[in-house]
Parts: C-alpha cells; structure tokens; sequence
C-alpha cells in the first residue's frame, strides 16, 4: 500500500468493489459493480474533496468491509479513464516517478492495474495569521512552517510541508527574527540567571536519569509501541472508548518507560540515542494530552472527528456553541492531570459555518 498522494488524485478515481465478497481482479470488475464513493458523496468535488474528508471516507469503507488488497485495507486508485483520456504518454510525463516508485514497491503496474492505497493520518492546519516577515499580531512572537496560514490555509497542500519548513527556517526566519532583536535590544540573560540555571539543571537531570536506567528495551521499541496506540485510538476517527483505552495504556507506558529503557552511549558526547530518548519521553507527554484534549471535546471539527458527533450522512458534526474558545493546556506534572485554559472567541464580522462538500 501507498499514501494516498494529492498529486495522483488529479487525475486518478478511487472506488471499491460494492461487493463484500469480491475476489476478482480490479480489471475484471465491470463499471456498474464498482463504488466511486467520493464522485458519489460530494459531486461538487469528487475526487479532489480535502485530504481529511477523502481520508475518512477511505477509513470508512474499509471498516464496512469493501476495502481491498491484503487485509481488506486499501482503495483503488484507478488511472484507466484518464490513460484513455489523455493518452499514457502525458499520464507517464505527470505521475511517471510515481508510478515507477509504486513499481518497484509492489511489483504492480499502475500503467496496467489500479493502485491500492490507504491513507495516513493527516490533519487540517489552518495556522496563525502572519505578516510579511512571519511574525503574529503579538510583537516578538513568530510563527514558521506550518503552524502559520501562509501557504496551507484550512487544509495542507501536498507535497508542501517539507518545503515550508525549509524555507521558513533556513531563509526567512533568521533574517526577520534577527532584524526584530536588533531593533529591540533588550538586557542580555547571561548563564548564571537563575530561571537558566534552572533549565539547565533540569535537562542535566533527565539526561542523567535516562543514561542511568539501562533497562532492556530500545527507545525504538517504546517509539513504536506508543504510535500504535496513538493511530489505533487516537487516529481518524476517535470515540470516547478508545480515547479512554488510549490513556489506560499510556500510563503504564510511561511507567515501564522510565524503569526499562536502554539508552548506550555517554552524555558528554554527541548521543542521538539519547536525544531520541529525550523526544520519545516528550512524546508519551504529548500523546497523553492529546487523547485527554479529544476526549473533552464532545464534537467533530477538521482533523477531530468523534463518531459519536456526525449527521445522519456521516459528516462532522460540529458545536459552535460549545467550542468557541481557544484553549491551552497547563502542565502540572507528569502524573497529574493538565489544567485546560480557555479564552472565548467572539465573532462579530464572519461566523462559524458549516462547510460542505455536496
């Protein structure tokens, strides 16, 4: 299976069989027995409707059963109306290193047989407003890559975070930060500042703990183990159960992270094990306020899509009411709960609307 690709989507139609039972070839399935299901739920768009619409529906159909290749877990992704369309000489000039990447993956050939592809988890960005040198309507506070609206709007363009990141932090950012600070001078804070002193401790500390620990499992392993829980109940589509499910086995986690792992190497050296520890443990906190965020919010909106809150149709079902605040979390330590900070958001000019893609 491959990601699912905006690119591809330009010209290529997903389907499914519309039989649960179906064991034939995709090419040996007529028209009339294939579901294009996103042509068919949102018309107005079809294939191009946004990656967080088109990859739920994907996630939809497979849990129904109609999902193919191994494990019922993929989607076509069908190039044979456009070949026929367009001629294979200009589908092989657009997607040619696509194709050829999937070739060599799968040893199929999309020139010939459909793609199987199901999608990552991905979701809606929208991003803080920026000026021209990427900073917010705070003084002093930038914003870069993707967490800023320049480029991606409501939704992420492919192909384009990579580069976003690059730019912003390797061309824009350490120009305009820098123009800011000069003309802003402020006292220096020198290293024996006691806020400095303490930051610094803290990370000696850790680090020292995480060395000391020498337990049996690789940092690789608890990266891994988390990122199952986090896509199997914290993914897609989330409901109150599997959120719970999901803190239920992050604690322990936790637990078995700070008694069992190994980390080799020394801190006086460089020691990607032990920055990837470093990140690892800061993801179990992330993973945790995630699941605890989504669970508190009984709503669907974007990326957040609980189950239990969808019309009839099975579109997000939103609660403007309900949700009209921008929230922040307090930490409070690693085995206390976070503390939820809101500030209403008032909208006097555009209010929130339903979108929609019929």
């Amino acid at each position: 299976l491959t990601l699912m690709s905006e690119s591809l989507r330009n010209d290529g139609r997903i389907w499914v069989p519309k039989s649960l039972d179906e064991t034939r070839a995709a090419a040996d399935i007529p028209e009339s027995e294939r579901d294009y299901y996103l042509e068919r739920k949102y018309p107005s768009y079809g294939n191009l409707a946004p990656r967080d619409i088109a990859s739920r529906a994907a996630k939809q159909v497979c849990d129904e059963g109609l999902g193919v290749g191994p494990g019922g877990l993929g989607v076509y992704l069908d190039f044979s109306e456009a070949t026929q369309r367009l001629g294979i000489n200009v589908i092989r000039e657009r997607y040619g290193n696509l194709f050829d990447m999937y070739n060599r993956i799968t040893g199929e050939d999309p020139y010939k047989v459909p793609m199987r592809i199901y999608p990552a988890v991905h979701y809606t960005m929208g991003g803080l407003w920026v000026d021209y040198n990427l900073m917010s309507t705070i003084p002093g506070l930038f914003v870069g890559g993707e967490a800023n609206f320049s480029d991606h709007g409501a939704n992420r363009l492919g192909a384009s975070a990579l580069m976003q990141g690059l730019a912003d932090g390797y061309f824009v950012l350490p120009m305009t930060v820098g123009d800011y600070l000069a003309k802003h001078r402020q006292s220096r804070v020198t290293l024996d500042h006691p806020a400095v002193a303490e930051a610094i401790n803290e990370v000696k500390a850790r680090n020292q703990k995480l060395l000391s620990i020498n337990g049996k499992r690789t940092v690789d392993s608890f990266h891994r183990e988390l990122g199952k829980i986090m896509w199997e109940y914290c993914g897609m589509a989330r409901t109150d159960a599997s959120l719970r499910k999901a803190l239920s086995l992050i604690a322990p986690l936790r637990e078995e992270f700070w008694q069992n792992v190994k980390v080799p190497g020394e801190n006086n050296e460089l020691n990607q094990e032990l920055e990837k520890a470093g990140r690892v443990a800061d993801f179990i906190e992330l993973g945790e306020l995630m699941c605890r965020d989504a669970l508190q919010r009984n709503e669907s909106c974007g990326g957040h899509f609980r189950e239990e809150y969808q019309t009839p149709e099975g579109e997000a079902q939103r609660d403007d009411s309900g949700y009209q605040y921008v929230a922040a979390w307090k930490w409070e330590g690693a085995k206390t709960a976070q503390t939820l900070v809101k500030e209403p958001l008032d909208f006097e000019y555009v209010h929130p609307s339903q979108r929609s893609y019929k």
